[in-house]
């Protein structure tokens, strides 16, 4: 079930991104010739009024015909006037953009209503691991003042546990040589204890077996929506980080194609419906981000030759546009290969680590 559930996901993810681009062109007044989902070769189609519908036979994305999208193409004179490069350059500009704005908007709708359920972390103790160092040495309600002396964040503490390092070489559960000192609130009195962490490879760093509590957040629905969008925004710096340091080799480690996708999706819908949910919402504002970036045949390139023509108030030699799409679609096809090549090595070795 969650393989035909993941799959219908990546469908309405492509569907919506067209329609985004299908709607605006009839709101213009564009002549829509095809609307497909999936790309070519064809496995069915209708034809409704101007426009053709249909499913194609390799499931990596899908697209929108307009008629004129090739300044060189030779037109009907009775649909001329409605041909894409006649249009003014705003127009053109709200078609292309409509398809990422869908996806940035759902991703945005998704966050949103699922901030409503968000929880806070507390400064104390929610769950004590069974057989781990902290086991019978915490209990859940502590409050965790310190570490070694040392107060802040959680993240802080943590990383001030970290540094009780084993002796020698760092291995799968050993113990480390000095213990740490844990100053901790319970029941209204004020107790350290001392605690050796534990190496633990699969985050690789000594720890101690405990996680915080939380709380619900229950955001009013500005803030709600402040919670939206400053978690897109760490996603979108985090996309662009990564796109522009693909020379490093563990950045390039960190991208994923339509398998991975697709695969961390059918894991988190298997996990639980909120973690699903936050996938779709991360994938599609992906999509919307990497989208808007100027090459083509990406929307962004669309977007940036429209805008170079309104600068230049003429309008770009074809020429200059497919030599410039021959090095997009190359940067696009080696996005497509690093991704698909780290999905590879996921699916066969570790797994996406979504559990």
């Amino acid at each position: 079930m969650s393989f035909l559930l993941a799959f219908l996901a990546f469908c309405a993810l492509i569907v919506l991104h067209e329609a985004g681009h299908f709607f605006a062109a009839k709101a213009t007044g564009m002549r829509v010739e095809k609307f497909f989902l999936f790309f070519p070769p064809k496995l069915f189609s209708i034809k409704r009024g101007e426009t053709e519908y249909g499913i194609g036979a390799i499931p990596l994305g899908g697209y929108v015909r307009i008629t004129g999208m090739n300044p060189e193409e030779e037109i009907p004179p009775e649909v001329a006037p409605r041909a894409y490069y006649r249009q003014p350059v705003w127009k053109r500009i709200v078609v292309i953009g409509a398809g990422p704005a869908v996806n940035i908007a759902i991703a945005f709708l998704i966050l949103f209503f699922l901030a409503f359920g968000v929880q806070e972390s507390t400064d104390r103790i929610g769950q004590v691991e069974p057989n781990s160092p902290a086991a019978g040495r915490l209990v859940a309600g502590d409050r965790l003042i310190a570490v070694d002396g040392v107060s802040g964040s959680q993240e802080r503490l943590a990383s001030r546990i970290a540094t009780h390092r084993c002796q020698g070489r760092q291995t799968d559960g050993c113990l480390a040589e000095q213990p740490a000192k844990l100053t901790i609130e319970r029941d209204g009195k004020v107790t350290t204890i001392k605690v050796r962490p534990r190496f633990d490879s699969t985050v690789d760093r000594p720890r101690v077996g405990f996680a915080f509590g939380s709380r619900p957040l229950s955001p009013t629905a500005p803030e709600a929506a402040g919670l939206s969008v400053d978690f897109m925004w760490r996603v979108t710096t985090e996309t662009v980080g990564v796109l522009s340091e693909l020379y490093k080799a563990e950045r390039r480690e960190e991208l994923s194609g339509v398998a991975g996708s697709y695969e961390v999706t059918r894991q988190a819908i298997d996990t639980s419906g909120r973690q699903a949910l936050t996938i779709i919402a991360l994938i599609s504002l992906s999509l919307g981000i990497i989208n808007l970036f100027p090459f083509l045949p990406l929307d962004g390139g669309h977007i940036f030759w429209s805008v170079i023509e309104k600068i230049r108030g003429r309008p770009v030699p074809y020429a200059v546009m497919e030599r410039a799409g021959i090095i997009g679609f190359a940067l696009v096809l080696g996005l497509f290969f690093i991704g698909l090549t780290n999905d590879i090595g996921r699916l066969t070795g570790e797994g996406f680590g979504v559990r």
